[in-house]
């Protein structure tokens, strides 16, 4: 599974040993030093990885990931001393697709590494089935058993992030985020609506969904139907 990865870290010694491990695992790897070339990267590359340092001079990874997320859906795994909840929480709501707080060990970063692009091309190219709802990308279509279901390009979108990674929770800003290059207006209420029109096209019982079920206090998350 080669892919691109673009690595953004100030630390040059820990960017370079991130690089070794990447180049073992098959992949092209570029390295970037600050924040602002990383954004420039990603908008004339358009990696398929960007492994982003949070403690970055000028630009930092948290405004990376903000900036980026406004125009761009490549996943992002953050590397962080930081290691308290709030930090991660915010980092997640920010669009990172996952966390390795340091210090760490480098093949469970290649693990994570591994895990996100897995999950990334299922969501870009392979069709997803969790339970009875079967999600293409290539064609853009949903059904739900044998049904198909029409979606909105925003429902679509939630609906696709959601399933590549069943039984995970999105918080309501993270799937901001993914239907933003979308609907530029789309808002954390209307993600509700969204997911509220959703149910009412895939759950027997939108009242009481199986499928894309509420974490209160937290998301939402999609499951197999089967409990």
């Amino acid at each position: 599974m080669c892919a691109y990865v673009l690595v953004a870290d100030d630390d040059h010694k820990n960017a370079e040993l991130i690089k070794r491990y990447l180049d073992r695992e098959g992949h092209d790897v570029k390295v970037v030093h600050d924040g602002r070339s990383a954004i420039d990267e990603v908008r004339s590359a358009r990696p398929d990885l960007l492994v982003l340092d949070v403690m970055m001079p000028g630009v930092d990874g948290l405004d990376v990931c903000r900036i980026l997320r406004r125009e761009s859906d490549v996943p992002v795994l953050m590397l962080t001393a930081r290691s308290t909840a709030d930090d991660l929480l915010l980092g997640f709501d920010l669009g990172a697709d996952d966390y390795v707080t340091k210090p760490y060990d480098p093949r469970e970063l290649m693990a994570r590494v591994r895990a996100i692009l897995q999950r990334s091309r299922r969501t870009t190219s392979q069709a997803i089935q969790v339970g009875a709802i079967k999600i293409d990308p290539m064609r853009h279509e949903v059904h739900v058993g044998s049904k198909r279901i029409d979606c909105t390009p925003v429902e679509f979108k939630i609906l696709a992030t959601l399933a590549a990674s069943p039984d995970r929770v999105f918080t309501r800003g993270q799937l901001l985020e993914q239907a933003r290059g979308i609907d530029g207006f789309i808002t954390e209420r209307t993600v509700d609506v969204h997911v509220m029109n959703l149910r009412k096209k895939i759950e027997q019982t939108p009242r009481k969904p199986v499928y894309l079920v509420t974490v209160y206090g937290v998301g939402y998350k999609v499951t197999n139907g089967s409990r």
